[in-house]
């Protein structure tokens, strides 16, 4: 099994250790990971401003940088959701790419439900000794239906306690570009999503999407709350998080 890790620009730039741990999770199921070293942006960021040029310019470099690879894994729903389903609408209708963008569209996992549902195990999770509450993504929730996945293999971490915080599917408020267009609406959203973690008194809370988690963490720390721990999902099972 030849997997590509698309590691996607927030890890990239401001969470290497994310990258990292997906490398290690994926590497234990025995498969050979490799990381395109051509791979930039996935295009997201220009197809939610309306830029549809450069989200398809962006689109067709990723798909033949990706379609040689016996499945595409990305520790982000909200990137896998873009090659998996914005994708086919962006280039689905052209005789030379439609063919090339589906099949990698469908080769196309985000990390938990490769894991989950591909992978079937395959790793051992590390030791998590604490609780941890989960937030579901939007882009992962509604875009990919990953819910069950995330929990499922955080409960393969000995030591680990799983709480449920109130509202787990709301919004954290980021929504890339809409956190800095309306960022008192967002402050408002994520302090409701910060209130649910309080109420629940998990030790760490825990996503999928780092851009989610950045949010959360930075409004965590700007309302006082120094002990909270945010992590990657692949961190808490590949260990060695240290936010």
């Amino acid at each position: 099994m030849r997997l590509a890790l698309y590691v996607t620009c927030l890890v990239d730039l401001m969470r290497p250790s994310v990258g990292f741990a997906a490398l290690r999770l994926l590497e234990a199921t025995g498969a050979e990971v490799i990381v395109p070293e051509s791979q930039t942006c996935c295009g997201q960021p220009a197809w939610n401003a309306g830029n549809r040029p450069l989200a398809v310019d962006l689109a067709k470099k990723a798909i033949a940088e990706l379609e040689g690879f016996d499945h595409v894994v990305i520790p982000s729903g909200s990137c896998a959701d873009q090659i998996r389903n914005v994708y086919p609408q962006l280039l689905g209708d052209d005789p030379l790419w439609g063919p090339r963008v589906r099949g990698v569209a469908e080769r196309t996992f985000e990390l938990s439900q490769y894991l989950a549902e591909v992978a079937e195990g395959g790793f051992i999770a590390a030791d998590f000794p604490g609780s941890v509450t989960y937030h579901d993504s939007c882009k992962g929730l509604r875009g990919l239906g990953i819910k069950r996945q995330p929990r499922e293999l955080l409960h393969k971490a000995c030591g680990l306690t799983l709480k449920e915080m109130p509202d787990c599917e709301e919004c954290c408020g980021f929504g890339g570009a809409f956190s800095v267009k309306f960022g008192d609406v967002s402050t408002q959203i994520v302090d409701r999503k910060c209130d649910a973690i309080a109420a629940v008194g998990a030790d760490s809370v825990v996503g999928g999407d780092l851009g989610c988690l950045i949010n959360i963490e930075g409004r965590l720390r700007r309302r006082g709350d120094e002990t909270t721990r945010v992590l990657h999902i692949a961190e808490v099972l590949a260990g060695g998080g240290d936010s």
